[in-house]
C-alpha cells in the first residue's frame, strides 16, 4: 500500500450520521471486521467482542433507549461517565456541534429542532446496523484494554469506509445499555464499552459533508533529543 492511500483514506473518512434505508450484507461486514480485528493490542490480548445488530432487535433497541430517555431515565451506561470537558476540550466539542447544525439549519434558539438531533443520537442516526463493542468485565476497569479496544473500533471505521460503508462511533447509542443488552443479548461478563452505527451513506443529507478539524501538531506534539 502507498503512503499517500492511507494519507488519503484518513483524510477523507468522517463520520456519517445519514444512512440510506438499505441493509448491509452480513457477508460484508464480516470481511470488515476480519480486517479490523488485525488491530494491535497489548501482548496480543484481543480483548475486543463485537455484536452485529441489525432489523428488529435494533429497532427495539432505538425505541427503548429513546423512550427512557426522553422520559427523564437517568443514563444508564456500563462505563464511567467523564465529570464534563472543559477548556480546549470543550471548545473541539462546541466547535463541531456548530459545524453540524449549521448544516443541517438548526438554529441555537430552535429547540424542537435541537430536540429531533439529540434522539437521532438515541436512534443510532437511524442506521441499520449497530456493532456493541464489549469487553470481559474483568477488564472493563484496564486501560490498556481501552486501548486496545479503540484500535480495533478505528481499524473497524476505516476499513467499513474503504468498503463504500459509513459509520460513527455513537455512545449516545448506549445510553440505556440495560436496553442494548436485552435486545442485543450481550453475556451477562461482559461491559458495554461503544457502540458503531454503520450503513450506507446518504451524501444528500447534510450533516454528513461535515468533516472535524484536527489541531495542529504544535498544539499536542513536543519532540526531545533531536537538537
Amino acid at each position: 500500500m502507498e503512503a499517500n492511500d492511507f494519507d488519503k483514506l484518513v483524510a477523507e473518512r468522517r463520520s456519517i450520521r445519514g444512512y440510506k434505508d438499505e441493509p448491509v450484507p452480513r457477508e460484508l461486514i464480516a470481511e470488515v471486521i476480519a480486517i479490523a480485528k488485525g488491530a494491535p493490542s497489548s501482548m496480543n490480548t484481543q480483548p475486543w467482542f463485537f455484536h452485529v445488530v441489525t432489523g428488529e432487535p435494533l429497532d427495539r433497541i432505538r425505541e427503548g433507549n429513546t423512550q427512557k430517555m426522553m422520559s427523564g431515565a437517568n443514563v444508564d451506561r456500563e462505563i464511567r461517565m467523564n465529570h464534563g470537558y472543559e477548556g480546549e476540550y470543550r471548545r473541539r466539542q462546541v466547535d463541531i456541534a456548530k459545524q453540524l447544525f449549521a448544516e443541517m439549519d438548526i438554529a441555537r434558539e430552535d429547540a424542537e429542532k435541537r430536540q429531533d438531533w439529540v434522539m437521532r443520537g438515541f436512534r443510532q442516526f437511524d442506521a441499520p446496523v449497530s456493532i456493541v463493542v464489549t469487553c470481559e468485565k474483568t477488564m472493563e476497569h484496564d486501560t490498556i484494554c481501552h486501548f486496545d479496544l479503540g484500535a480495533a473500533v478505528h481499524g473497524l471505521v476505516l476499513t467499513a469506509w474503504t468498503r463504500g460503508l459509513g459509520t460513527v462511533i455513537n455512545g449516545q447509542g448506549i445510553m440505556q445499555s440495560s436496553v442494548v443488552r436485552e435486545h442485543a443479548k450481550i453475556p451477562d461478563d461482559q461491559t458495554i464499552m461503544t457502540c458503531v452505527a454503520m450503513g450506507w451513506p446518504d451524501f444528500d443529507f447534510p450533516a454528513n459533508i461535515v468533516k472535524s478539524v484536527r489541531e495542529d501538531n504544535d498544539n499536542f506534539v513536543t519532540y526531545t533529543g533531536f537538537e
